[in-house]
């Protein structure tokens, strides 16, 4: 069965959008993580104060908590719709046979 769902058009489609997605979104969020050790390292850049005592630092670490549950949200959005395809490559498959 899933030999001959693989070899269907819309399921390699659905593949590789799935890859893309997943590659793009892991791609943004493992640069924005890793860049907050190394400015913090190797640059003084994020050691300006933007409020108060409140320096840039503290800003980019919120934001990765907030680009965080973005990411989440997004992924659940985009996972129904990959459901959605599945179901449709799924009632493709069963009305071939």
């Amino acid at each position: 069965m899933y030999r001959e769902i693989a070899q269907m058009d819309s399921f390699k489609l659905l593949v590789k959008k799935k890859k893309k997605f997943l590659f793009s979104t892991t791609i943004l969020f493992l640069i924005a993580y890793i860049m907050l050790p190394v400015l913090t390292s190797f640059t003084s850049v994020l050691e300006h104060r933007v409020i108060g005592k409140i320096t840039w630092v503290w800003v980019y670490s919120l934001s990765l908590f907030v680009m965080t549950i973005v990411l989440c949200e997004v992924y659940k959005y985009r996972a129904g719709k990959f459901d959605k395809e599945v179901e449709k490559i799924m009632k493709e498959y069963g009305d071939s046979k």
